[in-house]
């Protein structure tokens, strides 16, 4: 087995950028934050935790050879692509879309009143040059209650969206002063475990609302709660 590494990031240590209409905090170099120490983990390239104003949001822009994957948190968000789609992501949503070879999309909050906030994370696709797709579908928080939830998978297990790499994403609502065990699909895999709400241990790490740990080298680990607790995790291909 290889050494065990863990490598954590404060929530204060992400990048921010306020734009007004756009708020934005970014786990990863993203636009015009630079971090050198912070280009991503292993396969996995960009979480931007957005908050997009009434009215507002992204016009039509450009992806190609990516998977990008968003998680919505509140309000809506309504996407449309240049594959025909336009669909309203709600919360308790999550939406795939595999940029491919290139396609255009825009993301606009319609909403009058409410923010739309959400996650968007981009993991870098296992080929090259493939045909753009999209998926959408809700996941029901009940069936995420003290057991992981998977999200995102490379083959669609258990209904969650196929991605187009080795990587799989689950989330887990934990109780007060639970623990739980997560043991790893493939072993060729390294964790990214980011705290949505509320507070974890792993190991000897204490984390916080938006902080996260990288963990490689280790085939499962325990996560305990210390207060209700909403958790992503990611377990990405080692690059």
């Amino acid at each position: 087995m290889d050494k065990e590494t863990f490598i954590l990031h404060k929530s204060s240590e992400r990048g921010f950028s306020d734009h007004g209409w756009l708020k934005s905090a970014f786990s990863f170099s993203f636009a015009d934050w630079y971090e050198p120490t912070r280009m991503g983990f292993e396969s996995l390239r960009v979480i931007n935790d957005d908050s997009i104003a009434p009215k507002k949001g992204f016009g039509f822009h450009p992806h190609q050879d990516m998977e990008i994957v968003t998680f919505m948190l509140e309000g809506e968000l309504t996407h449309q692509d240049t594959m025909g789609n336009k669909e309203t992501i709600k919360p308790g949503e999550v939406q795939r879309m595999s940029a491919g070879k290139g396609v255009l999309h825009s993301e606009i909050n319609d909403n009058s009143e409410d923010y739309a906030k959400l996650f968007q994370v981009w993991i870098t696709t296992k080929r090259r040059g493939i045909e753009p797709s999209y998926e959408q579908k809700f996941f029901d928080f009940k069936e995420r209650r003290n057991k992981f939830q998977l999200l995102v998978s490379p083959d669609g297990r258990d209904n969650s969206l196929k991605i187009h790499q080795d990587a799989f994403i689950s989330r887990i609502d934990l109780d007060e002063g639970v623990s739980i065990s997560y043991k790893k699909y493939r072993k060729d895999t390294s964790l990214y475990i980011l705290v949505v709400e509320g507070e974890i241990s792993i190991s000897d790490f204490h984390l916080k609302k938006r902080d996260a740990l990288g963990i490689s080298g280790v085939e499962e680990i325990s996560l305990s709660s210390s207060m209700f607790s909403d958790v992503l995790l990611f377990e990405v291909p080692n690059i």
